[in-house]
């Protein structure tokens, strides 16, 4: 693959690390009053009671979306995509660059979503096409992975299409050096010449893509790429055919690249456009005169369909994050702070983007109403992205394609996380899907070293199948020799190796010592709220221990002696971390709470939380929205705020923090519980007494292991948190590599 220039990979990866940064400083300066919560688009509103439930009455959610009772008779119905015929409205939108380890892990990645039912598969430019037609003397075109892709999507079933994308990817004729400027470029820094070095450059891209087996190209002309660098205002000022005077001359340089496309390839080779639908400034928020309005966009597309684009995939469109663009919903990650921006400010939806979007569903289809507006002004299918998930909302999704909101779901992240997602849902199988549970860790995340660490929390193959980790792809081989397997613990490592090993053959017995499985998903669902999924996650995992025959025991507390007396061959040990205690002594109006306790403890108005992770970090949103007053005091740097939440989701929260008035004291440590305060030590180098009624200790969990130390005898293997406290990502993967290995 092609690594030289500046690629989308690269261009992403230093978005994500930007964006983490500044989530470390931007602050919102707190409300004044309580007189009128909620009424200034430029203020979070303040908190006006102390009630159970979220006080924030910005963006209130209804999550009552969720009906089962539908056929799936549209979601399942065909429909024409150019000279293609889809017998379903499921559709993998261009996402995966990252997986382009290998050409056998970039041809088993999307081929099985084929395999799993998707008949139309979108690839992301994972190669610089442009280079190898324009560079033949440079590239060795026979190491293209594009024609063997093609025909392993092919193989399975599917049609694949290509996007062609601007961002980051060098052109014929310009100096690699200057790349970047052609994805960030304002129209009118492009001379004529290079206007038509471009056009030229996406149609000869299309005819070569074509060649090598492609049955489609999506041209991006969406985020910050040069065709939407034509349709905006505020990026085009040219003042000949190509400027903003007419819908004409706006969308002139994306028709001339589908007129031009169709004249090489044919006229039913298909072409679809990738738009942003409506626009926002969440930059200066609210300062949106040169934002390009939906109606804008209904003329464009009039124009667009002229030229003979067969298709439109409509996402969202705001300046400061792309990853805003496709995953939208993460405008709704935390808890009580839904329509959160990365600087700590808060979008109204019932006013920002003109109104428009669905944004009362934790972001779940927040695009149908746009998409349904453009749908209306044109005669082609109108596609729509952002947490597109009918398994998660049958009969919403199954409704707003049956009622003409949009002709199909554009989906990337349910499928990644099940690739058998389309032939479940049509078997009727929902309880066997598993969910998405919108962590993105998935996209430009980072480990504790900071290097690049890209995974799906629930399928733990992505990104580690045919590598080093996990040689044999994502199915798990076969075991040479069925062994008595007892696995200790039923929070998520566990019921993630229990699933593996019985699945490869071995007789698996699931110990858990409460009266159900699921360890810390149900706190976490409760302390998160319900954005991510959890309960789905758990039930899931629950169902699997039934599908593939593990005998699950409860209320069962092991002990060595039980080991000993079960005498199992395999022992898998994932009973979770241990809680330290600062040891400090509560007084008459300052208690001292563990994290567990949450949910039941009388807990006051001014809260101290002592830890910086994400399970801190979770909490204190969850007291936050019930109008609690949060202070954080953490033993580590305020760079570690939040550690093991995705970036992504920390880029959201952090800011919020800040901007609802958490202070965060790092490098610092509580000296003493007082009658109503309590004294902390840090980097003032002084005492400070701060008002606290409740002290909630949430402090770094730590290995706890000894349940299995010094067994003989037996094969023994420690997953999750009690081997390595981190997050359900790590558990799941940890519990998933260690069942491959006996």
């Amino acid at each position: 693959m092609d690594k030289k220039g500046i690629s989308r990979r690269t261009f992403l990866k230093g978005a994500a690390a930007a964006a983490v940064s500044a989530a470390t400083v931007s602050i919102l300066p707190g409300c004044t009053t309580n007189e009128n919560p909620g009424t200034s688009s430029d203020c979070p509103p303040c908190p006006t009671d102390t009630g159970t439930t979220s006080v924030y009455k910005l963006n209130p959610q209804d999550y009552d979306y969720r009906d089962t009772d539908t056929d799936f008779a549209t979601l399942f119905s065909s429909w024409q995509f150019g000279g293609l015929t889809l017998n379903h409205r499921m559709v993998k939108s261009a996402a995966g660059s990252d997986t382009a380890g290998s050409e056998q892990e970039i041809c088993a990645y999307y081929s099985n979503f084929a395999k799993g039912g998707v008949e139309m598969v979108w690839v992301e430019d994972f190669v610089n096409v442009f280079d190898y037609y324009t560079r033949p003397n440079k590239m060795d075109k026979d190491k293209a992975p594009l024609a063997a892709l093609a025909k392993a999507v092919h193989d399975a079933g599917g049609y694949i299409g290509y996007q062609l994308s601007c961002m980051g990817q060098k052109f014929s004729g310009f100096d690699p050096a200057t790349a970047a400027q052609y994805e960030s470029a304002y129209a009118e820094h492009l001379t004529m010449e290079e206007v038509q070095t471009l056009k030229n450059d996406f149609i000869n891209g299309a005819k070569y893509l074509k060649d090598q087996g492609f049955d489609a190209v999506e041209i991006n002309a969406a985020g910050n790429n040069i065709g939407q660098a034509f349709f905006s205002r505020q990026r085009n000022h040219r003042e000949d055919e190509y400027g903003p005077q007419s819908f004409e001359n706006r969308a002139r340089f994306v028709g001339e690249i589908v007129q031009g496309i169709k004249e090489v390839c044919g006229q039913d080779f298909p072409v679809q456009i990738l738009i942003n639908g409506i626009e926002e400034n969440d930059i200066d928020m609210g300062e949106a005169s040169l934002s390009t309005t939906v109606e804008e966009n209904c003329e464009i597309c009039k124009v667009l369909e002229s030229y003979g684009a067969n298709s439109l995939h409509v996402r969202l469109g705001v300046f400061r994050m792309h990853v805003n663009q496709f995953a939208s919903d993460l405008y709704f990650t935390g808890y009580g702070i839904e329509g959160t921006a990365a600087n700590g400010m808060q979008f109204d939806f019932s006013r920002h983007f003109q109104g428009k979007l669905l944004a009362n569903h934790s972001g779940c289809g927040m695009m149908l109403n746009v998409a349904k507006q453009i749908k209306e002004a044109v005669s082609i299918p109108v596609g729509t992205v952002t947490y597109m998930d009918p398994a998660h909302a049958p009969k919403m999704f199954e409704d707003a394609l049956k009622n003409g909101m949009c002709d199909f779901l554009l989906m990337t992240r349910p499928l990644t996380v099940d690739p058998q997602y389309v032939n479940k849902l049509k078997e009727g199988k929902l309880d066997e899907i598993a969910p998405c549970t919108r962590c993105m860790h998935c996209h430009f995340d980072y480990d504790e070293e900071g290097n690049i660490y890209e995974h799906c929390r629930v399928n733990a193959t992505t990104q580690r199948a045919y590598r080093e980790l996990m040689p044999e792809g994502e199915v798990p081989t076969p075991a040479q020799t069925a062994k008595k397997v007892m696995v200790i613990g039923g929070g998520p490592a566990g019921m993630e190796a229990a699933r593996i090993a019985a699945e490869r053959g071995h007789n698996v017995t699931l110990y858990e010592k409460s009266g159900a499985l699921g360890g810390l998903l149900a706190f976490a669902n409760a302390i998160k709220g319900p954005h991510e999924n959890l309960e789905d996650f758990r039930k899931y995992l629950v169902r699997q221990q039934e599908l593939k025959g593990v005998n699950v025991v409860l209320e069962t507390e092991v002990t060595a002696d039980m080991i000993k007396q079960e005498a199992p061959e395999v022992v898998i040990l994932a009973t979770g971390g241990a809680r330290t205690s600062l040891g400090l002594t509560a007084s008459t109006n300052t208690k001292v709470i563990s994290i567990d306790e949450i949910a039941s403890a009388e807990i006051g108005n001014e809260v101290t939380i002592v830890g910086g992770n994400l399970q801190a970090v979770d909490a204190a949103q969850y007291l936050i929205a019930q109008g609690k007053h949060v202070t954080m005091v953490s033993s580590e740097g305020k760079d570690k705020l939040d550690k093991g939440q995705s970036a992504w989701v920390k880029t959201f929260t952090v800011p919020m923090l800040y901007a609802r008035g958490t202070r965060l004291w790092p490098n610092a440590e509580v000296v003493s519980v007082n009658d109503g305060t309590i004294t902390i030590h840090g980097e003032t180098g002084v005492d400070m007494e701060i008002a606290c009624d409740t002290v909630i200790e949430a402090m770094d969990m730590v290995p706890n292991k000894s349940l299995i130390e010094g067994l003989e005898g037996i094969e023994c293997y420690a997953v999750g948190d009690c081997d390595k406290p981190w997050n359900i990502a790590e558990a799941i993967a940890a519990g998933n590599l260690t069942a491959r290995k006996i």
